[in-house]
């Protein structure tokens, strides 16, 4: 008989086979469950069954097969304890060294678009929690192994004999943790689906919301230097997401990168054509629809050069050679690229022919409407602000023209481009645009008039025919009289202020076409 035993029962297989052969040529003799052992042996790996150990069947389709006195005694046992060894002796127990447990993906599955609440309720896995938790309230006799990311250093440490209670003790935190972020997990699935239908004064996401988070990266510092900061992702974020964005170039990524990066694809996957958005501070200095990915680029970055230098980029297409040499042309600086893929040629010509080439973050993310309308966080003191993201498709069923002129077809084409990026722009958010190009957005003031002086500032002779769009609704006629003297033709706004009828009035004067869409926009 071997003189330590392990214990393997995991969903996960990844590095399994080579991990068990190490602990076998370290003089383990392993115990296992159902397909686990099966994939075992398949690996020529010697095993010995549990129900052999134990003399009792798995039983209920798996469902018991590990939770048996001689299981959980051969766990919690300790050796060193008179009275816990002569129960082990009394029984026949062999205590574990090592347990290797990992969990039913729950997770995973719930994230399916069509999983079943059947479905979902098997994957609650009951046997290996209460393993792991075992092992790792027993840490002082037992290394509790739950991730394959552990397996190389945990090996390492036992070919060396430094696998000492210091070093179990971390490996005890870590199950913890991920019998933690498990139960809360299911939690969370099982308020959901028994949650009663919210009202409009009914938190959507129960009385209690619990989040779990992983650290992907520290950063540098945070939006300055004297700031820390790092990035967490969630469980099962969506392929769309950032947190699944892949850096293909460039230097490390900063906080307000991430930021940006974020708003750039965001603003980018509104659109069907090609399209191209230039971001400051997360939010658009430039952003157009073209033909050609490299027009849009152009057209985009025409849109304040200025302020164009130092942006990050967000392309909805593959990025060819034609847009990379646009993106390298003299006197263009960009910090970071978003897109769905850069072709053989355009890399190489990001990557070496700018002044800036080995600095700028070339990242490839997926777009699609994976995760749209997904819960937003942000943080208060003391709390936690959650609402649904504002990015699902916008419905145009509710939309009214007001005024006595009805849109020409280009201007409804531009109101609707105008629509779509200033739900992006921070309130309170104006928006001159025309032809499917921004011409100017005024960002972030706390009057809607001083938005749209910038906005016309911005535009110039420009915005001579173009549209306005406004995130909530002109409270006087003044922004109309604003965006009229800058040649504006039409307006689409939500609507819904007690003087509308003089907003109304005032397109009316000045031969200007209005919608109401009958949806705010704010963005804070």
């Amino acid at each position: 008989m071997a003189s330590q035993r392990a214990l393997v029962s995991v969903s996960d297989k990844t590095g399994l086979d080579t991990f068990v052969k190490g602990l076998v040529e370290q003089g383990f003799e392993i115990l296992s469950t159902g397909g686990t052992s099966r994939f075992l042996q398949d690996a020529g790996i010697p095993v010995i069954d549990v129900s052999d150990y134990t003399e009792f069947p798995e039983i209920m389709d798996g469902r018991v097969k590990t939770l048996h006195p001689k299981i959980h005694g051969a766990i919690l046992g300790r050796p060193t304890l008179p009275s816990d060894a002569e129960a082990i002796a009394a029984h026949g127990i062999i205590p574990f060294q090592v347990v290797v447990v990992n969990l039913y993906p729950f997770q995973e599955t719930i994230a399916k678009p069509d999983v079943t609440i059947p479905q979902a309720i098997e994957q609650i896995d009951i046997g290996g929690p209460s393993m792991v938790r075992s092992a790792a309230k027993n840490h002082a006799h037992v290394a509790i192994v739950t991730n394959p990311s552990q397996y190389e250093d945990v090996l390492t440490r036992i070919t060396s004999d430094s696998l000492d209670e210091t070093y179990r003790r971390r490996l005890a935190a870590a199950a913890f943790e991920a019998t933690a972020v498990y139960d809360r997990a299911i939690a969370n699935y099982m308020a959901g689906i028994t949650a009663e239908p919210s009202s409009d004064d009914s938190p959507a996401w129960g009385d209690t919301l619990s989040l779990e988070f992983q650290l992907k990266a520290s950063l540098r510092y945070g939006e300055n230097p004297h700031q820390r900061a790092a990035f967490y992702v969630e469980a099962n974020p969506p392929a769309t997401s950032i947190a699944h964005a892949v850096q293909r170039n460039g230097k490390e990524l900063s906080y307000n990168n991430l930021m940006d990066l974020d708003s750039a694809k965001a603003i980018a996957a509104e659109f069907d054509r090609p399209a191209a958005a230039v971001i400051k501070h997360s939010n658009p200095c430039g952003c157009a629809v073209a033909d050609t990915l490299a027009d849009a680029f152009e057209n985009a970055h025409a849109g304040d050069p200025v302020s164009a230098f130092g942006s990050i980029i967000g392309l909805n297409k593959e990025v060819d050679a034609a847009t990379a040499e646009r993106l390298c042309e003299p006197g263009r600086f960009i910090e970071a690229i978003v897109a769905p893929g850069y072709s053989a040629e355009a890399f190489e010509i990001l990557t070496t022919k700018p002044k800036w080439r080995n600095n700028v973050r070339l990242m490839e993310a997926v777009y699609s409407d994976e995760g749209k309308g997904a819960p937003e966080y942000r943080r208060v003191s003391g709390g936690l602000l959650v609402q649904d993201r504002d990015d699902l498709p916008q419905p145009e069923d509710d939309w009214k023209v007001v005024t006595e002129r009805q849109p020409t077809e280009q201007e409804l084409i531009d109101l609707k481009f105008a629509w779509k990026v200033c739900r992006h722009v921070k309130s309170n958010a104006i928006v001159f645009a025309k032809d499917g190009m921004l011409l100017g957005a005024g960002a972030g003031q706390m009057s809607r008039l001083d938005s749209s002086f910038i906005a016309a500032m911005k535009a110039g002779e420009r915005s001579t025919g173009g549209v306005v769009a406004s995130d909530a609704f002109f409270p006087f006629r003044d922004g109309i009289d604003e965006a009229a003297k800058a040649g504006i033709a039409a307006v689409i706004q939500p609507g819904g202020s007690r003087k509308d009828d003089e907003v109304i009035a005032a397109c009316n004067e000045h031969g200007m076409t209005m919608i109401f869409t009958a949806r705010r926009h704010f963005r804070h």
